[in-house]
């Protein structure tokens, strides 16, 4: 079932057998600005963020922040789904992938789970930084610096993916584990079997950009186990 309709952002949340609806005027916003849109044809919802926020590595150290668009849900086991693609934006750094993913279990407290891709990087001939398309990190203290400072190569990985174009992702969450199927693959393209958040983290689901990222988003769905 498709989730947008007349270009609003209806997200079906499912927890046993209750179901609701949301729009974008139901997002809880963290930086970035939402808006319905239409991208390649396709109704959808694009983020963005000021380029006043982007990280500027002359000043300061590149890591992780919480640029999001979030639904203040009650989820800690499940499944998440959505069709995404990233553009870069006019004005983007140099140091721009097309940062976007998922920001999850996103508590009171402002901490959240998040596993997200950087397109650019699966078509990079450096084979490193082709190492680097999936990212997953825990906000704030285990941000993507600090998890390859201390854990190289553990939760980071390649995927063949491409800027401009729709990735389906599919996100399954149980505990402190997280399995990520890209492009209706039954095989998961990355598997995280420590996730650094507690096991019973609950909290909010949100779609997640970095700087010079222009985000889109479309058929999102929510499943909670609980």
């Amino acid at each position: 079932m498709k989730t947008f309709m007349l270009a609003l952002f209806a997200v079906l949340v499912t927890s046993y057998s209750a179901m609701a609806q949301y729009t974008i005027d139901q997002f809880e916003i963290s930086g970035v600005s939402i808006r319905n849109s239409n991208y390649n044809g396709d109704a959808a919802v694009e983020i963005t963020m000021p380029s006043s926020s982007y990280q500027d590595p002359l000043r300061e150290k590149l890591t992780d922040r919480n640029f999001m668009a979030w639904l203040p849900l009650d989820f800690g086991d499940g499944t998440i789904e959505v069709e995404l693609a990233s553009d870069l934006a006019p004005d983007a750094p140099e140091y721009a992938r097309g940062f976007i993913g998922l920001a999850f279990r996103i508590d009171a407290q402002g901490r959240f789970e998040n596993i997200y891709l950087r397109p650019l990087n699966s078509t990079s001939s450096d084979q490193i930084r082709r190492n680097h398309t999936i990212q997953y990190a825990a906000y704030p203290d285990f941000r993507f610096d600090t998890l390859r400072a201390q854990f190289p190569e553990k939760y980071e990985t390649y995927a063949d993916i491409e800027i401009g174009r729709w990735i389906h992702l599919r996100l399954v969450v149980n505990g402190v584990s997280a399995k990520l199927y890209l492009n209706h693959s039954n095989r998961p393209a990355f598997v995280v079997n420590d996730m650094k958040l507690p096991a019973d983290q609950r909290g909010g689901v949100g779609i997640w950009i970095e700087s010079g990222t222009v985000g889109h988003f479309r058929n999102f769905r929510v499943i909670s186990n609980k």
